[in-house]
């Protein structure tokens, strides 16, 4: 590219991040995010409500139409009811690609009178294995609740109605992966993987309940768009403009993590962290790290 050509892209690039960072990127869902899958089993209403459906044909996804590198991402959820089990409902952030960057949440259904599982991942570069999974405080539903993916170069967090429950720092200096430079752009979708969901396979899906539907609203990403391999300085930079970089946002504060430990030490099921025999006690490195 020419120095001329080059000049002008950057400017396009300061002038379009420019006007996506000062408020939350939000609107009707034609606005936002377009189905994947599964249209004909999902509708929209009201302004932006999208109720996603699965049954013996198909599940149904939405994706957003932009990518993002850094931001918080929000979705208010209401969880299929009654007898979910053996269906999930996703809500996540994911680059493309073999060597693709993921940050999950993943709602694992269960029979009636039963907790949901929130599984929780994170990929770099096409790897995952670090699982981690809890119960509610509450139930998923009877009514929308907040879910949060918060991502910026320090650290993502995941949240629940403005509860952390996760962290996964950036050790990248120290030789451990972190999604820094793949733009991700955010899906949810409802699907049948009975096969594992419930108790590892063991409670199948039951048919006679469905259609299964899961309700989703008022997504918003207060984010940097992403508008090519020049955004990765841009989006990283400290400015006051990346509201995310600056120093509140490095680490949680002391009241979150109070939270997070109340989290972590009443309703976690799952730490891949603790889980000697499926590493033969050859831990990933960042669990031997301070994560909060």
């Amino acid at each position: 590219m020419k120095g001329g050509s080059m000049a002008k892209f950057m400017a396009l690039i300061l002038t379009l991040a420019f006007h996506g960072m000062g408020s939350a990127q939000a609107g009707s869902f034609w606005d936002t995010m377009f189905f994947t899958w599964g249209p004909r089993q999902s509708s929209v209403f009201g302004n932006g409500n999208v109720q996603l459906l699965l049954d013996k044909t198909s599940g149904s996804a939405v994706q957003t139409k932009n990518s993002y590198l850094f931001g918080s991402f929000e979705m208010m959820i209401k969880l299929v009811p009654r007898n979910s089990a053996g269906t999930v409902t996703a809500y996540y952030l994911s680059s493309k690609g073999d060597r693709h960057d993921e940050i999950d949440y993943e709602f694992l259904g269960n029979v009636e009178g039963r907790p949901y599982v929130i599984h929780t991942n994170i990929f770099t570069q096409g790897v995952g294995n670090r699982e981690q999974q809890f119960h509610l405080w509450f139930d998923p539903r009877a009514d929308f609740h907040n879910y949060t993916i918060h991502w910026n170069p320090y650290e993502v967090v995941w949240y629940v109605d403005s509860i952390p429950i996760r962290v996964f720092r950036n050790y990248e200096n120290q030789g451990i992966p972190f999604p820094n430079e793949q733009a991700m752009k955010a899906y949810s979708s409802l699907w049948d993987a009975e096969q594992w969901a419930t108790e590892g396979g063991l409670i199948k899906t039951d048919w006679t309940m469905a259609p299964f539907t899961a309700e989703f609203r008022n997504f918003q990403a207060r984010a940097c768009q992403w508008y090519g391999p020049y955004s990765t300085a841009y989006c990283s930079d400290k400015n006051p403009r990346n509201w995310y970089t600056s120093p509140a946002y490095h680490q949680l504060t002391y009241a979150q993590q109070g939270k997070l430990k109340w989290v972590r030490d009443n309703y976690m099921i799952y730490d891949y962290c603790k889980d000697t025999q499926r590493f033969d006690w050859k831990m990933p490195p960042e669990c031997s790290k301070p994560q909060y």
